[in-house]
Protein backbone atom coordinates (compact mmCIF):
# COMPACT_ATOMS: atom_id res chain seq x y z
CA UNK A 1 0.00 0.00 0.00
CA UNK A 2 1.54 3.31 -1.13
CA UNK A 3 -0.51 6.15 0.32
CA UNK A 4 0.42 9.82 0.59
CA UNK A 5 -0.74 11.99 3.49
CA UNK A 6 -0.35 15.73 3.09
CA UNK A 7 0.57 17.80 6.14
CA UNK A 8 1.81 21.26 7.04
CA UNK A 9 4.10 22.36 9.87
CA UNK A 10 2.30 23.76 12.92
CA UNK A 11 3.60 26.50 15.18
CA UNK A 12 0.62 27.18 17.44
CA UNK A 13 0.33 24.99 20.52
CA UNK A 14 -2.25 24.44 23.24
CA UNK A 15 -5.95 23.59 23.48
CA UNK A 16 -7.07 26.89 21.99
CA UNK A 17 -4.97 26.37 18.87
CA UNK A 18 -6.25 22.80 18.51
CA UNK A 19 -9.86 23.99 18.78
CA UNK A 20 -9.27 26.56 16.05
CA UNK A 21 -7.79 23.89 13.80
CA UNK A 22 -10.75 21.57 14.29
CA UNK A 23 -13.15 24.44 13.64
CA UNK A 24 -11.45 24.78 10.24
CA UNK A 25 -11.75 21.02 9.57
CA UNK A 26 -8.12 20.37 10.38
CA UNK A 27 -6.60 18.33 13.19
CA UNK A 28 -3.30 18.49 15.09
CA UNK A 29 -0.76 15.69 14.81
CA UNK A 30 2.82 14.90 15.75
CA UNK A 31 5.62 13.00 14.05
CA UNK A 32 8.58 11.56 15.96
CA UNK A 33 11.20 8.81 15.91
CA UNK A 34 14.20 7.78 13.79
CA UNK A 35 16.52 9.83 15.99
CA UNK A 36 15.02 13.15 14.89
CA UNK A 37 13.27 15.90 16.82
CA UNK A 38 9.47 15.64 17.04
CA UNK A 39 7.50 17.94 14.73
CA UNK A 40 3.98 19.20 15.31
CA UNK A 41 1.94 19.16 12.12
CA UNK A 42 -1.56 19.77 10.81
CA UNK A 43 -3.70 17.34 8.81
CA UNK A 44 -6.85 17.74 6.75
CA UNK A 45 -9.72 16.13 8.68
CA UNK A 46 -11.46 14.75 5.59
CA UNK A 47 -8.26 13.31 4.11
CA UNK A 48 -7.29 11.42 7.28
CA UNK A 49 -10.89 10.27 7.86
CA UNK A 50 -11.06 8.85 4.35
CA UNK A 51 -7.67 7.18 4.80
CA UNK A 52 -8.74 5.44 8.01
CA UNK A 53 -11.79 3.91 6.33
CA UNK A 54 -9.32 1.38 4.94
CA UNK A 55 -8.22 -1.06 7.68
CA UNK A 56 -4.85 -1.55 5.99
CA UNK A 57 -3.94 2.07 6.73
CA UNK A 58 -3.35 1.18 10.37
CA UNK A 59 -0.62 -1.33 9.49
CA UNK A 60 0.90 0.16 6.33
CA UNK A 61 3.96 2.28 5.67
CA UNK A 62 2.55 5.68 4.69
CA UNK A 63 4.26 8.55 2.87
CA UNK A 64 3.79 11.66 5.01
CA UNK A 65 4.49 14.71 2.84
CA UNK A 66 5.51 18.01 4.46
CA UNK A 67 6.60 20.89 2.23
CA UNK A 68 6.79 18.49 -0.72
CA UNK A 69 9.19 16.20 1.15
CA UNK A 70 7.88 12.68 1.82
CA UNK A 71 9.01 10.49 4.69
CA UNK A 72 7.86 6.95 5.58
CA UNK A 73 5.74 6.67 8.73
CA UNK A 74 3.25 4.40 10.46
CA UNK A 75 0.28 5.44 12.56
CA UNK A 76 1.30 4.88 16.17
CA UNK A 77 -1.70 6.28 18.03
CA UNK A 78 -5.10 7.89 17.41
CA UNK A 79 -7.38 9.97 19.57
CA UNK A 80 -11.09 10.32 18.81
CA UNK A 81 -13.91 12.50 20.09
CA UNK A 82 -15.80 10.38 22.66
CA UNK A 83 -19.25 11.26 21.32
CA UNK A 84 -18.75 12.08 17.63
CA UNK A 85 -16.06 9.42 16.94
CA UNK A 86 -14.11 11.97 14.90
CA UNK A 87 -10.32 11.82 14.83
CA UNK A 88 -8.91 14.59 17.05
CA UNK A 89 -5.18 13.81 17.08
CA UNK A 90 -2.73 11.47 15.32
CA UNK A 91 0.74 10.27 16.35
CA UNK A 92 3.03 9.21 13.49
CA UNK A 93 6.26 7.26 13.95
CA UNK A 94 9.06 7.87 11.47
CA UNK A 95 10.40 4.71 9.86
CA UNK A 96 13.94 3.84 8.83
CA UNK A 97 13.39 1.41 5.95
CA UNK A 98 16.66 -0.37 6.83
CA UNK A 99 15.78 -1.01 10.50
CA UNK A 100 13.27 -3.38 12.03
CA UNK A 101 10.11 -1.98 13.56
CA UNK A 102 7.90 -3.38 16.31
CA UNK A 103 4.14 -2.94 16.01
CA UNK A 104 0.80 -4.71 16.51
CA UNK A 105 -0.80 -6.61 13.63
CA UNK A 106 -4.44 -7.84 13.63
CA UNK A 107 -5.30 -11.53 13.28
CA UNK A 108 -7.83 -12.60 10.64
CA UNK A 109 -9.42 -16.01 11.24
CA UNK A 110 -10.22 -17.69 7.92
CA UNK A 111 -12.26 -20.75 7.00
CA UNK A 112 -14.98 -20.61 9.65
CA UNK A 113 -17.64 -21.45 7.06
CA UNK A 114 -15.69 -24.59 6.07
CA UNK A 115 -15.17 -25.87 9.60
CA UNK A 116 -17.17 -29.09 10.09
CA UNK A 117 -17.26 -28.83 13.88
CA UNK A 118 -18.66 -25.31 13.74
CA UNK A 119 -21.32 -26.37 11.25
CA UNK A 120 -22.43 -28.83 13.92
CA UNK A 121 -22.71 -26.09 16.53
CA UNK A 122 -19.21 -25.79 17.99
CA UNK A 123 -18.14 -22.46 19.46
CA UNK A 124 -15.11 -20.51 18.21
CA UNK A 125 -13.18 -18.83 21.02
CA UNK A 126 -10.79 -16.06 19.94
CA UNK A 127 -8.40 -15.33 22.80
CA UNK A 128 -6.09 -12.99 20.87
CA UNK A 129 -7.11 -10.52 18.15
CA UNK A 130 -3.71 -8.90 17.48
CA UNK A 131 -0.06 -9.77 18.06
CA UNK A 132 3.10 -7.73 18.37
CA UNK A 133 5.60 -8.45 15.60
CA UNK A 134 9.08 -7.36 14.58
CA UNK A 135 10.21 -7.03 10.97
CA UNK A 136 11.74 -4.79 8.36
CA UNK A 137 9.24 -2.22 7.02
CA UNK A 138 9.22 -3.89 3.59
CA UNK A 139 7.97 -7.14 5.19
CA UNK A 140 5.26 -5.56 7.34
CA UNK A 141 1.98 -7.46 6.79
CA UNK A 142 -1.40 -5.75 6.98
CA UNK A 143 -2.79 -8.75 8.87
CA UNK A 144 -1.89 -12.30 9.85
CA UNK A 145 -4.30 -14.90 8.45
CA UNK A 146 -5.02 -18.01 10.52
CA UNK A 147 -6.80 -20.92 8.85
CA UNK A 148 -9.26 -22.55 11.27
CA UNK A 149 -11.11 -24.69 8.72
CA UNK A 150 -9.40 -27.92 9.85
CA UNK A 151 -9.81 -27.48 13.61
CA UNK A 152 -11.78 -30.29 15.24
CA UNK A 153 -13.73 -30.15 18.50
CA UNK A 154 -11.31 -29.30 21.32
CA UNK A 155 -8.47 -28.26 18.99
CA UNK A 156 -6.63 -24.99 19.40
CA UNK A 157 -3.90 -22.93 17.75
CA UNK A 158 -1.21 -21.26 19.85
CA UNK A 159 1.32 -18.57 18.96
CA UNK A 160 3.85 -21.22 17.94
CA UNK A 161 1.26 -22.72 15.58
CA UNK A 162 0.81 -19.58 13.50
CA UNK A 163 2.35 -19.65 10.01
CA UNK A 164 4.15 -16.31 9.91
CA UNK A 165 5.18 -14.49 6.71
CA UNK A 166 8.86 -14.61 5.85
CA UNK A 167 10.90 -12.13 7.86
CA UNK A 168 8.17 -11.47 10.44
CA UNK A 169 8.72 -12.56 14.07
CA UNK A 170 6.30 -12.70 17.00
CA UNK A 171 8.06 -10.73 19.73
CA UNK A 172 6.50 -12.77 22.55
CA UNK A 173 8.43 -15.80 21.31
CA UNK A 174 11.82 -14.08 21.43
CA UNK A 175 12.15 -13.88 25.23
CA UNK A 176 14.08 -17.10 25.84
CA UNK A 177 11.65 -19.66 27.22
CA UNK A 178 9.22 -20.08 24.30
CA UNK A 179 6.90 -22.44 26.17
CA UNK A 180 6.50 -19.94 29.01
CA UNK A 181 5.44 -17.18 26.59
CA UNK A 182 3.35 -19.30 24.24
CA UNK A 183 -0.41 -18.92 24.55
CA UNK A 184 -3.62 -20.10 22.89
CA UNK A 185 -4.87 -17.83 20.15
CA UNK A 186 -8.07 -19.58 19.08
CA UNK A 187 -9.92 -22.80 19.92
CA UNK A 188 -13.03 -24.75 18.96
CA UNK A 189 -15.16 -25.70 21.96
CA UNK A 190 -18.10 -28.05 22.32
CA UNK A 191 -21.19 -25.96 23.10
CA UNK A 192 -22.61 -28.40 25.69
CA UNK A 193 -19.56 -27.77 27.89
CA UNK A 194 -20.66 -24.19 28.19
CA UNK A 195 -24.28 -25.18 28.89
CA UNK A 196 -23.15 -27.65 31.55
CA UNK A 197 -21.27 -24.86 33.32
CA UNK A 198 -24.42 -22.76 33.31
CA UNK A 199 -26.51 -25.67 34.63
CA UNK A 200 -24.06 -26.24 37.48
CA UNK A 201 -24.34 -22.60 38.49
CA UNK A 202 -28.14 -22.80 38.40
CA UNK A 203 -28.20 -25.97 40.53
CA UNK A 204 -25.85 -24.40 43.06
CA UNK A 205 -28.06 -21.30 43.24
CA UNK A 206 -31.17 -23.43 43.73
CA UNK A 207 -29.51 -25.49 46.46
CA UNK A 208 -28.41 -22.32 48.20
CA UNK A 209 -31.93 -20.92 48.01
CA UNK A 210 -33.38 -24.20 49.40
CA UNK A 211 -30.95 -24.19 52.31
CA UNK A 212 -31.88 -20.59 53.09
CA UNK A 213 -35.54 -21.54 52.99
CA UNK A 214 -35.00 -24.52 55.31
CA UNK A 215 -33.10 -22.35 57.75
CA UNK A 216 -35.89 -19.80 57.80
CA UNK A 217 -38.50 -22.56 58.29
CA UNK A 218 -36.55 -24.01 61.22
CA UNK A 219 -36.29 -20.57 62.81
CA UNK A 220 -40.05 -20.14 62.44
CA UNK A 221 -40.81 -23.56 63.97
CA UNK A 222 -38.47 -22.88 66.87
CA UNK A 223 -39.99 -19.50 67.62
CA UNK A 224 -43.51 -20.95 67.47
CA UNK A 225 -42.92 -23.82 69.93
Amino acid sequence: MNTVINATMREDQGKGASRRLRHNEQIPAIIYGAGKEPNTITLNLHEITHLLENEESYTSILDLTIDKKAQPVIIKDLQRHPAKNLVTHVDFLRIDMNKEIVTNIPLHFMGEEDNEAMRLGAILNQFVTAIEVSCLPKNLPNAIEINISKLSMGDHISLTGINMPEGVIITALTHGDIEAHDQSVVSVQEPKLMSEEVQVDVVEDEEGATEDGDDKAEDKDTSGS
